[in-house]
């Protein structure tokens, strides 16, 4: 199986019993592993950052076109309409990135439901827990978030009626959102992934 390629379903309970016990156990722990490495595993983490910071930086290139725009020259406007075209540019892919993560981590988290469900064991699935790496998420991701906010507020609450400083304005506002958006994002990872865990391996009576 490629590297990229995510693992298969489990296979159905009627064809498991005409299987290798031993071989479908070692394919189970090497999925589930690869599965969860893929949702919650720090290089995830690393990757929404790097696609919020993708973000930022199209942003970036907007507040500049917004900003030369408010000079009123003739360079300015040419410099705005080069901005503005690096900042699309920049923003569409980002996006693009963004919105295949998410559909990429909604498969992910199926498919370690149901190989999980398939054959439970629960001593080697304790690990599939990962308390530690939830932690890590939750923590990152509120404190993210709430520099995102701050970042927001502080630029509104800043902000004076100069018609040349919207576009400041706009970018600051603008990051401090795509900042708690992420944080958000990462949040809800978190929080899905504890709420998860509670009810897999919660005892059974």
């Amino acid at each position: 199986m490629p590297r990229s390629a995510l693992p298969p379903l489990p296979p159905p309970a009627h064809l498991r019993a005409w299987l290798d016990d031993a071989v479908l156990r070692a394919d189970r722990a090497r999925f589930l592993n690869d599965l969860s490495r893929r949702s919650l595993g720090i290089g995830r983490l690393l990757l929404l950052w790097a696609v919020a910071a993708v973000f930022v930086l199209g942003w970036a290139f907007v507040g500049m076109a917004w900003m030369a725009l408010e000079r009123h020259e003739m360079f300015s406007y040419v410099h705005g309409l080069i901005y503005a075209v690096l900042g699309v540019g920049v923003l569409i892919p980002a996006a693009f990135w963004l919105a295949r993560g998410i559909r990429q981590d909604r498969q992910v988290r199926q498919l370690l439901y149901a190989w999980v469900e398939s054959d439970p064991d629960p001593v080697a699935d304790a690990r599939l827990r990962a308390p530690g790496m939830s932690l890590v998420w939750l923590l990152s991701s509120l404190a993210l978030g709430g520099a995102g906010l701050w970042v927001a507020f502080a630029a509104a609450v800043s902000a004076r009626p100069d018609p040349t400083a919207y576009g400041e304005i706009a970018y600051t506002m603008g990051t401090g959102q795509i900042m708690w958006i992420t944080g958000l994002l990462g949040l809800a990872k978190a929080v899905t992934h504890y709420r998860w865990a509670v009810r897999a391996f919660r005892p059974k009576h």
